[in-house]
């Protein structure tokens, strides 16, 4: 199912009395941070106070985050109940994820499973993937492989088993693949959006509330590239 609302162009893939699941779009910050520019979890409160005249507040629960430039799948809990669920089952990887990504650089091998060690900086807000472990580094996995094969550029469809800070960005880069337009993690110049070809494509889990299993698929973004993927 999918909803657009036209007051913010808001993506809804999923809605329940206890989850709503929102396609993230380039720029989008899930929760409030330093910048102060107005987060996703806002624009979703005012979206349920809107469509269903809720009095007073509205409760939304943040469950997961994406970064900034990437876009895709984000699930938001309407009830504490809800909530506390969705949290164990994020923090016990009892999800399946699956990311698209587009790059430039073809990786040696057409399917492969990446394994390195993430080091987190946080002055700068990056992680560097190294082969062997070091100090206050955290191991990282995820299995690709080349879906498509575009102009200039290769599509890669991502599973990831182990959820680190900048992960894909950092492990794509890693093997001399990074994502398109990521300029910090090594791609050679910025997409004009400022955003990366980097999208949260499936997320398989089980329902807090019903225990069904439910499985969420996102549009890609409406963009030259990713229209041909």
């Amino acid at each position: 199912m999918k909803i657009v609302s036209d007051k913010n162009n808001l993506q809804v893939l999923h809605e329940d009395n206890h989850i709503i699941v929102i396609n993230k779009r380039v720029g989008d910050i899930v929760q409030g941070d330093k910048t102060g520019d107005k987060p996703l979890s806002e624009v979703v409160k005012e979206y349920i106070k809107e469509k269903y005249n809720k009095p007073g507040e509205v409760f939304l629960g943040v469950v997961h985050r994406l970064d900034r430039p990437t876009t895709g799948i984000v699930v938001f809990a309407r009830t504490s109940k809800a909530l506390t669920r969705l949290n164990e089952l994020f923090a016990n990887r009892e999800t399946r994820k699956t990311y698209w990504a587009v790059v430039k650089n073809k990786p040696a091998e057409k399917e492969a499973k990446l394994v390195h060690y993430l080091k987190r900086n946080e002055k700068n807000n990056t992680s560097k993937a190294h082969s062997k472990e070091v100090p206050e580094s955290k191991v990282a996995s995820l299995d690709y492989k080349i879906i498509k094969e575009l102009n200039n550029y290769f599509a890669l469809e991502i599973n990831l088993h182990t959820g680190r800070h900048h992960q894909i960005r950092a492990q794509l880069s890693a093997i001399g693949s990074p994502i398109k337009g990521d300029l910090k993690y090594g791609f050679d110049r910025s997409n004009p959006d400022g955003g990366i070809h980097l999208h949260a494509r499936k997320l398989v889990f089980i329902h807090p509330v019903s225990k069904e299993e439910v499985s969420i698929v996102a549009p890609v973004p409406d963009e030259v590239v990713w229209r041909n993927v």
